[in-house]
């Protein structure tokens, strides 16, 4: 049996001791990166500083599964930039390019209207039900950077879930058979 049995044996010889210093490493591991997320939010002031592009509709610029770095300033959003929306009642957020602005001339608010590079028509098909523009109060962010091709772990993740449970079960296991 070789590796699965010295697995086995490592998981009997483990003490209370050595398990609940590793069941402590696991947790200040998983406290760090849910820091260094809401720090990011922070800096960037957006509510999600990291995307992934889930679809085609932004070829050639940006591919499936690209990832996104975002940026909210209080700088009014112009027409060109490539911005990350949520549409009310839907979960997933859409990455698109702003094509028109509209500034209203009572309040001087700026209402957008976005299209994907690769799609042929704006997306007020995308928008909820009468909704013609989307409001600031939609978008998360602007990108300003992006790294290609790295986001496709997640979107296996998503798509595959066995493939999550078996990556997640080896990393468990590895944890709990560690000597340190």
């Amino acid at each position: 049996m070789g590796w699965i049995g010295e697995t086995v044996d490592s998981i009997r010889s483990i003490q209370i001791r050595q398990l609940l210093t590793q069941a402590v490493s696991l947790g200040m591991i998983v406290t760090s990166a849910l820091i260094i997320w809401k720090a990011l939010m922070c800096i960037t002031g957006s509510e999600s500083p990291v995307v992934v592009v889930l679809s085609g509709s932004m070829e050639p610029g940006f591919k499936r599964g690209d990832i996104l770095f975002l940026h909210m300033s209080k700088d009014p959003i112009r027409a060109g930039e490539i911005v990350v929306f949520n549409i009310d009642g839907r979960e997933i957020p859409i990455v698109h390019r702003v094509i028109k602005v509209h500034e209203r001339q009572d309040t001087g608010e700026v209402d957008v209207l976005t299209k994907g590079d690769n799609n042929y028509g704006d997306d007020r098909l995308l928008y909820a039900h009468g909704q013609l523009w989307l409001q600031r109060h939609h978008i998360m962010g602007r990108a300003v950077g992006f790294l290609p091709y790295v986001g496709w772990v997640t979107i296996i993740m998503t798509e595959k879930p066995v493939i999550k449970y078996i990556l997640i079960g080896a990393l468990g296991l590895l944890v709990i058979t560690s000597k340190d």
